[in-house]
């Protein structure tokens, strides 16, 4: 039966009890298997794995990496919306001060992360030590977990914590020193730890996968306001790690893009580390789903409540790179990645020239539940969906059907609510124009959970956080860098041309070379949280994008939160502030 575990962060905090945090954690009534002895392990791990997703939530870590970046835009939708103390404009303007929330929040959800994988380490030696193997291999989960978890510390802010005892004060490193710490505990346990527990564990190949990404970005990490200086050992390791997996035979490419990003994901070979949300660990909203679509838009007619948030808009800036591949060919017909139809308009209803929204009662079509599925990838123009009637309830067919219509904007309280249907435009910024709730294209990459409780919480869909396609792309690059562009260029094609489960297949690229290598980089793997890190990598960071121009290399790294350096003033010099802030 499940035991009932009460997880007190040991220390209070990771470092000096400095986060603004509250301390008194939440009861977990959850365990990942088995009962007695194995319950009591699975006991001690499952608060350091259920933390990730919150690691990695929207207005967490994912905002902190999506909203700076020229990927995405969050503007103070309608002037009545998101607004939020203006965290989302300072991010994206990179213009981020100690005090905001967006990093605060982050940090205190990383750092309450680390510290839980080491109140499982903690729990687990001992076991481990007294020969129980179980309690090893889920040893070797957690220090692999706190090597990753540390890495997305020294991403963001330049440090990593060492700490291996709750008695401690973390050690705080910089530079070689958090890089050579995080490869250890890496290294530890890479020819220890399991082979086979699937995408929600920490696996061989995801601490293969996380050793070839802390080595692609080592050059930054150890100088992050230089020029990267990206040395042949480091493109080596790079193309070790990633050697070991493609050569295990243990993943595959999915011929079907989106199903990456489905209800039955966690058993899709491509996958090789992320949030499991099933199960007794089904706890978790479905943000990346539903927080950039419109708000007026509902993704499943069986829930009411299956609502997006008008979130984030990608930028004019990001869309042109498409645009920019294809030239003359829309984006749409030359990249499955960009866009996949799987509403089924009638052709009849398509042209809405004379619709008056206000009047258009019969103006819709029917379909089963089983039958709808919204649209992924970018998302453009007039959307479809389900209307609710007075009550709140979504109109029926005669048949039982949902009707399906034109999506009229109904969400926010700014002026284009109740004006017309939601068309999506391209141009969104900070204008009052610009930062209408119908603005900028939106991005539908994840689905509309079928199996949840509701469609967005309790979300069954794992959220992604290693695959498959960035080990091949990551191979691809440290070849480029040591100037084997026919390596690389394979590499890349390998991706591009391994989505064949619907038209229009990307085609081969001809050639390659460091820009088209970006290009490619954004193309597979946009709303999964890697942008900012790339434009970093690649000298992209400090360029202009709509609504931000400044240029301040300092502005890599997010300043360490106030809160957090006031906590640990007592100890002088403990805890100093990132440049340029």
């Amino acid at each position: 039966m499940k035991h009932k575990i009460i997880f007190t962060i040991l220390g209070a905090s990771l470092l000096l009890n400095w986060s603004c945090t509250d301390l008194k954690e939440e009861v977990l009534d959850e365990s990942l298997t088995g009962s007695g002895q194995a319950e009591a392990i699975s006991g001690a791990i499952a608060p350091a794995y259920g933390q990730v997703a919150w690691v990695w939530r929207h207005t967490n870590y994912f905002g902190l990496q999506e909203i700076p970046s020229d990927e995405v835009i969050l503007p103070y939708r309608g002037g009545t919306d998101w607004y939020d103390g203006g965290k989302f404009l300072e991010a994206h303007m990179h213009t981020i001060t100690t005090t905001n929330d967006l990093v605060g929040s982050a940090w205190n959800e990383l750092t309450k992360n680390i510290s839980r994988t080491l109140s499982a380490i903690e729990v687990l030696t001992p076991l481990a030590e007294n020969g129980d193997t179980e309690a090893a291999g889920s040893l070797y989960e957690m220090k692999a977990l706190r090597g990753y978890l540390n890495m997305l510390a020294l991403d963001s802010w330049g440090i990593a914590f060492k700490k291996e005892a709750s008695t401690e004060t973390s050690e705080i490193l910089r530079g070689q020193d958090a890089i050579d710490y995080i490869e250890s505990e890496f290294l530890s346990v890479v020819d220890l730890i399991n082979t086979d527990k699937g995408p929600g564990r920490m696996t061989q190949a995801a601490v293969w996968g996380f050793l070839a990404r802390l080595n692609l970005n080592a050059a930054v990490y150890r100088d992050p306001y230089g020029t990267p200086n990206f040395t042949t050992e480091d493109m080596d390791k790079v193309i070790q790690y990633t050697d070991n997996i493609i050569n295990s035979g243990k993943f595959n490419l999915s011929s079907d893009y989106f199903d990456l990003f489905n209800d039955d994901n966690h058993e899709n070979s491509e996958l090789i580390f992320a949030c499991d949300q099933r199960g007794v660990l089904k706890n978790e909203h479905s943000r990346w789903t539903y927080w950039s679509l419109p708000g007026s838009l509902y993704g499943r007619p069986e829930f009411t409540s299956s609502d997006g948030t008008d979130g984030p808009a990608i930028t004019p800036d990001f869309y042109q790179t498409w645009v920019d591949a294809y030239g003359s060919v829309d984006p749409a017909d030359a990249d499955s990645r960009f866009y996949h139809k799987n509403q089924k308009i009638p052709a009849d209803l398509q042209d809405l020239t004379g619709v008056n929204p206000s009047n258009d009662e019969d103006h819709y079509y029917c379909t089963s539940a089983e039958d709808y599925e919204f649209d992924r990838g970018i998302i453009r123009g007039i959307i479809w969906g389900p209307r609710k009637d007075s009550n709140g309830a979504f109109y029926r067919c005669d048949n039982g059907d949902y009707r399906i219509y034109p999506v009229i904007q109904t969400k926010g309280n700014g002026p284009d609510k109740n004006v017309g249907y939601v068309d999506l435009t391209l141009q969104v910024d900070f204008t009052n124009e610009g930062r209408l709730h119908h603005t900028g294209y939106r991005i539908s990459k994840y689905q509309f959970s079928r199996t949840s409780e509701n469609a967005n919480n309790y979300s069954s869909i794992d959220i992604v956080l290693l695959r498959y396609a960035e080990i091949y792309l990551m191979r691809a690059e440290a070849k480029l860098r040591k100037g084997d562009n026919a390596g690389a260029l394979a590499d890349v094609n390998t991706v591009r041309t391994s989505r064949t489960a619907y038209a229009p297949i990307p085609a081969a690229l001809p050639s390659i070379d460091i820009n088209i290598m970006f290009r490619e980089l954004g193309f597979e793997f946009y709303w999964e949280g890697l942008r900012r890190t790339n434009q970093i990598r690649f000298g992209r960071y400090e360029d202009s994008w709509t609504e931000k121009s400044d240029i301040d290399v300092n502005h890599r790294l997010f300043p360490i939160p106030q809160a957090a350096i006031d906590g640990a003033s007592n100890t002088i010099g403990y805890l100093e502030q990132n440049r340029g802030y």
